[in-house]
This record gives structure tokens, sequence and C-alpha cells, in this order.
């Protein structure tokens, strides 16, 4: 098994990538995004090119995520591994410890809490139905769906494994066996729930799975939603 998480990702969508990987829905909003393989690659090639174009990143550099379960939080921690950083504030309870990193993604409602994070290049996401931007860009901040879209489509992932890769790599391939995920599942979890990413994004990679992913899950839909989406797996 590959130690290095880009090297999950490049094999679970090798076979076929145009069929559905990740899939968002929030019942707050309404919002549902469906992300083939190819179109979440492309999403993550552009992150790992403005992490190294205009962030200036280098393998092992620190990289901060305060970021709730999403799809847009897939593309960047993704793109972050194909660079080899290394990421903090992504899994529950790493942000109770603000820590100096060269780039900090923060969601809008997370930007005054992430003024303890000291940071180079700050990118502020609204997670936005439609990948809209931000409405009102905090000062100092720059929006990330607005700067990732002009840079390449296209990145080659470093080849060696970031520093944080072959922990995170087995812990997904053990959090596949305990949740029940195999290969070609579908995959439903409840954000609230499941909140780390090593369960809704590495664990399904790993196994070769693919990702319904509910914000703001409303238990009345989830019978309907599981039949429409062909659900195999609930995490709910």
């Amino acid at each position: 098994m590959t130690e290095n998480i880009s090297g999950l990702f490049a094999a679970a969508i090798a076979a076929d990538p145009t069929r559905p990987l990740l899939t968002w829905y929030d019942d707050a909003t309404g919002d549902r995004t469906e992300l083939s393989g190819a179109t979440l690659a492309n999403w993550v090639a552009k992150t790992a090119n403005l992490l190294v174009d205009s962030a200036g990143l280098a393998p092992a550099d620190p990289v901060g995520v305060l970021l709730p379960p999403h799809w847009q939080t897939a593309a960047v921690l993704l793109g972050c591994w194909s660079v080899g950083s290394a990421v903090s504030g992504a899994r529950p309870g790493e942000s109770d410890d603000p820590q100096p990193v060269d780039v900090l993604f923060a969601s809008v409602d997370r930007v005054g809490e992430a003024t303890a994070w000291p940071a180079g290049d700050r990118y502020a996401l609204a997670l936005a139905p439609l990948a809209a931007p931000v409405r009102e860009l905090p000062s100092g901040w720059a929006d990330y769906v607005v700067e990732v879209r002009g840079h390449g489509d296209h990145f080659t992932p470093y080849p060696a494994a970031g520093p944080q890769d072959p922990v995170l790599a087995d812990l997904a391939a053990q959090r596949a066996t305990e949740l029940g995920i195999g290969a070609g599942d579908r995959v439903l979890v409840d954000a609230a729930r499941y909140p780390d990413p090593v369960d809704w994004l590495l664990a399904p990679l790993a196994a070769g799975a693919s990702t319904v992913l509910c914000g703001s899950l409303d238990p009345a839909r989830l019978a309907d939603r599981a039949a429409a989406e062909k659900v195999t797996v609930r995490l709910t």
C-alpha cells in the first residue's frame, strides 16, 4: 500500500476518472455539488499550483486548514498533501493549539479564530453553493476560489511522501476497515458525526470507495438520499 496521500488519490480515480467520487449536500442551503475524480483532481492541481507558485511553498512547509467537512476542503487538503505540506488544524482538536504556518486556509466564520494563527498568506473560503466567492472579504485575506481559478489545471505531485503521509495513509486504511468501507462502496457520511478528514475523505480513498458527504443532514431526507445515491455504507 502506498504511503503517499497523492498516490491514494491517484489510485482511487485511475480506473474511471469520470465516475462520481465526492458528492456534497448541504441540507441547510439546498446545495448539491457532485465531483468526478477528474473534476476534483483539477481543483487539487489548481490548489497545489497556488501553493507553489503564489505562496512559494516547499515540501514539509507548514499549512493551517481551519475548514469543516466540505468538497472545497477536500480540494485544499489534497492540494496541500500533493506538495508535501505539513497540515495543522484540519482534524478535530488540532485548531485548539494555534501555531505559525506559511499558509492559512479558513472558512469565513472562523476568520476571527484564525487571527491567533501567525501566517504568511491567508485564504478565506465562503464554502457557498456554486463555489461563490466571499461577499465581504476580510482585510488581509485573499479569496481562495477567486485566486485558485487562475492557476494551472495540472500538477505532478512530489514523489516523496510528505511528513504526515505514512501515518495518515496507515490510519486511513485502518479506519476503512473499522468503518466497513470496501472497494466500490458508495459511502454516505454525516459530516457532523464524522468531521475528521481521515474518516470522510482518506478512508474512502484508501478503500477505493466514493463519498456522499452531508452537511446539516436532515434525517427526514436520509432514506431517499441513500436510495438515490445508491449508498452501500452509511456513517450516520
